[in-house]
């Protein structure tokens, strides 16, 4: 299959090996910027000078630690410094004048500038989202206090290079799809996320670890997931792509979650396609009502309403914790949701989430189960899944393939249809219309599946709250007559 991979994706396939190699672990490198390094420096033979690279990553990738030297150099030295760093543009609707931030440095808006000549010729990039990644060109703009008004002294952007300089061509990955069996697609996607799909001993361990990537293909999918430790969660949320936020523990505001009232700032569901709150357990909110209330609102609409502010986002919300081998629920009797923050024990917020990954069902990690050979590059593929994300052809092809039993469950139905979109996304890209899968690849591997999911929520809401026992999910089904016909 590796002929195949190379054939189809051509460049966007590198050599990864993380089994052997502790180069990058001692980096500390994500994953999608591993992979960006990894194609630059490669050879056809996934061969790459290991000095070279490393010398890159400590001229270009600065830590958070080396900001004062940099600062030192662009100021006091009047030195011209690049670096390939995450980059926010704001205008000054009064002035006109644009400025920057470099979020992961704490270089703020009112401490940087870029001019008209380069904001000119970067705009393009820039504007396209909340924040940009890319090579960076900083210098230095002397004050002069001699006119009126008085020119600050500001660091200033000379010039940007997009961080993804090819395009996203999402039909070409849509038809390519149609060269894989499911079974090796499946593979596919685990090597793109950095696991070695040989390491799993079946098809529902390899399943059951891409369902982690539904929230990365679909808008506001909110899923829990419980799953003993060392199973990978914190690696796949926070370290593949770049397009979601990981919090692990400490304490979770209304303020940073959604809309800072002081600060006039939008939170982190209006600048990321996923908020993963890892660690649960040990998360903790400044005001439980507050955030509860907020959420509620949030995840059953997008909507959230701050003060006099109300904003719209789509990122989805996915909790997750680890589990005792006692307290999963295997024979449908067990709460599993008692060790959850307090903001979680009610009935009605759980019910805002969508499905439920058993996360028991995906191995521990160990070292069969990292990539060591030729995959697709993780900053790529990721791309992908975040262009597909604006899709709305595949909800509209599960809309008319499903048949709903009359009176059946709002909530439910709606969970049930947008998780098995973000199925049908993630595993049948190449599906345009209804006759391109067959009824059985589509009950299979998407419209059982996530009814599984969504069964979890809904028994435990049962344990939890009394007005939801005995209360099963609709029974969906197939329209057969809309999908391929096998011969």
């Amino acid at each position: 299959m590796i002929n195949k991979l190379k054939s189809c994706f051509d460049e966007m396939v590198v050599y990864k090996d993380l089994k052997s190699s502790n180069n990058f672990s001692a980096l500390s490198l994500p994953s999608f910027m591993r992979d960006w390094l990894l194609r630059r420096f490669e050879d056809e033979t996934g061969v790459f000078n290991e000095d070279e690279l490393v010398e890159f990553v400590h001229e270009f990738i600065p830590r958070k630690d080396d900001w004062m030297g940099i600062k030192n150099r662009i100021v006091k030295e009047n030195e011209r410094v690049k670096l390939l760093a995450k980059i926010s543009v704001d205008i000054d609707i009064q002035t006109g004048e644009v400025s920057f931030i470099l979020p992961d440095f704490g270089l703020t808006s009112k401490q940087t500038i870029i001019e008209d000549e380069v904001w000119d010729s970067c705009k393009n990039e820039l504007v396209k989202g909340r924040e940009s990644w890319g090579m960076l060109e900083l210098g230095y703009r002397l004050p002069d206090y001699s006119v009126t008004p008085k020119v600050p002294g500001k660091i200033r952007l000379i010039n940007f290079k997009n961080f993804c300089p090819y395009s996203i061509e999402l039909d070409y990955y849509k038809n390519v799809r149609k060269e894989f069996e499911i079974s090796e697609w499946i593979d596919v996607l685990l090597g793109a996320v950095d696991y070695n799909a040989s390491g799993y001993k079946n098809e529902k361990e390899k399943l059951t670890m891409l369902t982690r990537l539904l929230p990365f293909v679909e808008k506001r999918l909110n899923l829990i997931e419980l799953a003993p430790k060392s199973t990978g969660k914190s690696y796949l949320y926070g370290r593949v792509s770049r397009f979601g936020w990981l919090s692990s523990g400490g304490v979770m505001s209304r303020a940073k979650m959604f809309y800072d009232i002081s600060k006039r700032t939008e939170g982190l569901v209006s600048g990321n396609d996923f908020i993963t709150l890892d660690e649960v357990q040990t998360i903790s909110f400044t005001d439980v009502d507050e955030m509860r209330a907020a959420l509620k609102g949030y995840l059953e609409s997008g909507i959230y309403t701050v003060g006099n502010y109300e904003g719209v986002a789509d990122a989805g919300m996915i909790l997750c914790g680890n589990i005792s081998k006692e307290t999963m629920d295997n024979d449908g009797t067990t709460n599993m949701f008692e060790e959850l923050p307090i903001v979680f024990h009610e009935s009605a917020l759980i019910e805002r989430f969508h499905g439920f990954i058993k996360g028991w069902h995906i191995p521990r990690m160990h070292d069969d189960l990292k990539i060591a050979g030729w995959a697709l590059n993780s900053e790529y593929f990721c791309a992908i899944l975040h262009e597909l994300r604006s899709d709305t052809t595949y909800r509209a092809i599960v809309d008319k393939l499903v048949i709903v039993p009359e009176a059946s469950d709002t909530r439910d139905t709606e969970a049930i249809k947008r998780i098995t979109t973000a199925y049908l996304k993630l595993l049948f890209p190449n599906v345009q219309k209804t006759e391109d899968i067959s009824a059985r690849d589509f009950n299979r591997y998407c419209l059982r599946r996530a009814c599984g999911m969504r069964a979890t929520i809904k028994n435990q809401l049962g344990i939890l709250d009394s007005e939801y026992r005995a209360k099963d999910i609709p029974q969906l089904s197939v329209n057969e007559d809309l999908c391929k016909h096998e011969g």
